[in-house]
């Protein structure tokens, strides 16, 4: 431990052990995406509710570290109010011994992320992440974390992103031969992990992941790590019947995301032991939903869903025909409508209907083609005959 670091007690005692197979717990969480907004809406306030439960998680469940797989930030250069709001959650994580362990992800920027890191390595916050993209080792309670952060094919001179995770892995392992030691170790990754083909579960909100593409690494890269910490995908699962973990994002980023149960993921590595994995729920400050029905039904609704109010919503309208303003009509009972959108064939189940979340790509139409597609964009129906010559002669006019 640094001077005038306060000391820590009990289990955390363990960080001090440097050989040998040790046994800790941590906590895995990934993808913060601190400073991120969806739909105009800037979640900080969220972010900061959600960085005091795992404040609090670490504490309760005698954590011996945290670890961050990757994206920290949204993007490379965070606005001021990330940077501060993230200072803060290390400060107090500092302030009551507990050490951090964390990655620059495909948003962070590398350098940035990193600054002052060597300053940070003596208050026990590691960084994996500097300006070559290297390999970070560093010891806890007998366990060896290898950090290994986001980098791609270029920067290790390698054709696809697999070959440069083997290049890396392989200098990692030839060092370890030299020294001969046995110990237990987790890897801190960022990657599109797939395991024999088999792709992660996406959400709409990992718009940066190129599937079935350069970017893939397969799980059987990472053998001889006990745990492998993975962040960069938004929703929890293991990849294949090893200990490769994603952790999913702690909030959801999207209505891909709605009803997911958001975790932090607590491992515990017992001496010569295979890691237990437990899930501990996160409750987001405000839910992300989808409500469905004509306006005046959700207008009616609203007073008896007083409690979920101030949920982000997506309001999915089976209204036909033209409404005046129904954004700022449903904001009167939700504040916090994000999004509206026409379902395809109102009356069928959601599940089955198809539902129009976007205007369709716009590409080289004439004007009365791009009326065509608005007026079937609001009323759900076909323009008639009748009405398509009428706008032909508005536009012959206009034109003139």
């Amino acid at each position: 431990m640094s001077k005038g670091r306060k000391e820590p007690s009990g289990r955390r005692l363990l960080l001090c052990l440097e050989e040998g197979k040790g046994s800790m717990k941590f906590l895995h969480i990934s993808d913060l995406h601190i400073g991120k907004t969806v739909n105009d809406f800037s979640l900080l306030e969220d972010q900061r509710f959600m960085l005091r439960q795992i404040r609090s998680l670490t504490e309760e469940k005698e954590a011996d570290a945290l670890v961050i797989a990757g994206d920290v930030y949204d993007r490379a250069i965070p606005p001021a109010e990330a940077v501060a709001l993230f200072d803060g959650f290390l400060t107090e994580l500092n302030a009551r011994g507990i050490p951090v362990l964390m990655i620059a992800g495909n948003h962070d920027s590398p350098e940035r992320l990193s600054f002052g890191a060597e300053l940070l390595r003596g208050q026990g916050v590691y960084i994996g992440g500097g300006k070559e993209q290297e390999i970070v080792k560093v010891t806890l309670g007998g366990i060896q974390f290898v950090l290994l952060p986001f980098l791609k094919p270029s920067q290790a001179g390698a054709k696809t992103t697999q070959e440069a995770v083997e290049m890396t892995l392989k200098d990692y392992w030839e060092g370890e031969k030299r020294q001969e030691k046995e110990k237990s170790r987790v890897l801190v990754s960022h990657f599109f992990v797939t395991d024999g083909g088999t792709e992660p579960e996406l959400s709409d909100s990992e718009a940066t992941v190129h599937v079935g593409g350069l970017d893939n690494v397969d799980a059987s890269v990472f053998q001889g790590f006990d745990y492998v910490a993975l962040g960069h995908i938004h929703r929890r699962q293991r990849m294949g019947m090893g200990q490769v973990w994603y952790s999913g994002s702690p909030l959801a980023y999207s209505f891909g995301e709605a009803g997911q149960t958001k975790t932090a993921l607590l491992v515990e590595i017992k001496e010569g032991g295979v890691p237990e994995v437990t899930f501990l729920p996160l409750k987001p400050l405000r839910e992300m939903r989808k409500i469905r029905g004509s306006l005046r039904e959700l207008l009616e609704k609203a007073d008896a869903d007083k409690e979920g109010c101030q949920d982000y919503i997506q309001v999915i309208l089976t209204d036909k025909g033209e409404l005046l303003d129904p954004m700022e009509t449903l904001r009167s009972v939700y504040p916090n409508v994000m999004q509206i959108v026409r379902e395809e064939n109102p009356g069928t189940d959601l599940e089955d209907g198809a539902v129009r979340t976007a205007a369709p790509l716009l590409k080289r139409k004439d004007t009365a083609a791009l009326f065509a597609d608005f007026y079937r964009e609001v009323s759900g129906e076909e323009l008639s005959p009748a009405g398509q010559r009428m706008i032909n002669e508005i536009i012959k006019e206009a034109e003139i």
